[in-house]
């Protein structure tokens, strides 16, 4: 089969035999893929950085028929994430999006929406120097993007509206309870959290209202929108509680 060139960021990589690396990559053109880098963990090799986690790149590979692990020839480095890595909470937004990408998305199932969305939330930390922002709106569209964000007006429980009302959600549930059906061991999900949410489902990153993001800004929701992973993984995401611990 003849190679394929595409653009790409870098999620994950393991060690493998002598030398070499598996490498799981999101390709723009056909989803998330994996496989060998020869030699990439020897001191000469032609991989250089390419390889950091969530590295932009441009990847050559081919892919033989009947099997899994793509065989990587060469990658050129088109943006890296260094320049970010000096502040915690980015670093920490690093590993999130990269471990989020890496279990929640489906392999080779192309995802152009998904590509964009982790390009932009990968240029705004840069521009805007502040990693909550773009967790939250990450957080908000993978969830969105996967088809797993509950209605957030409507009451799980009795079908009641929820517009004005406060909300309360829990663990092993998909959507939101009012007051009337809250279930034991809940938390809330404020208004102003979930007016956030609306906004960035509207609104680029670029335009949403101007706030003051810290970490304590839409937390709930965030909390909120990492159960719906976790449920949809059946398993508890190692970066988030690093990400919500970042002073």
């Amino acid at each position: 089969m003849p190679a394929r060139v595409s653009e790409a960021f870098v999620l994950q990589t393991w060690p493998f035999k002598e030398g070499d690396l598996i490498v799981s990559f999101l390709t723009r053109d056909f989803g998330k893929l994996r496989g060998v880098a020869r030699r990439a963990r020897r001191p000469k090799s032609g991989f250089g950085s390419g390889l950091e986690r969530l590295s932009h790149i441009r990847m050559s590979y081919f892919q033989r028929e009947n099997r899994e692990l793509v065989n990587i020839d060469s990658c050129d480095l088109l943006n890296s994430q260094f320049g970010v890595l000096n502040d915690f909470a980015s670093a920490c937004a690093l590993d999130f999006f990269a471990e989020v990408s890496e279990q929640l998305l489906p392999a080779a199932e192309p995802n152009e929406k998904y590509f964009r969305l982790v390009t932009t939330v990968l240029d705004h930390i840069k521009s805007a120097n502040n990693a909550w922002a773009a967790v939250t709106y990450f957080s908000v569209w993978a969830v969105k993007l996967a088809g797993l964000l509950p209605e957030l007006h409507v009451c799980l429980g009795c079908g009641a509206s929820l517009d004005g009302e406060r909300a309360w959600f829990s663990r092993h549930h998909p959507g939101l309870h009012c007051h009337h059906c809250r279930l034991r061991d809940s938390w809330e999900l404020s208004l102003e959290s979930r007016a956030i949410a609306e906004e960035i489902l509207r609104t680029h990153i670029a335009q949403l209202p101007a706030r003051t993001w810290t970490q304590h800004t839409a937390a709930d929701l965030r909390r909120f929108l990492a159960q719906q992973m976790e449920s949809q993984i059946e398993r508890k995401l190692i970066t988030f509680p690093v990400l919500e611990a970042a002073a």
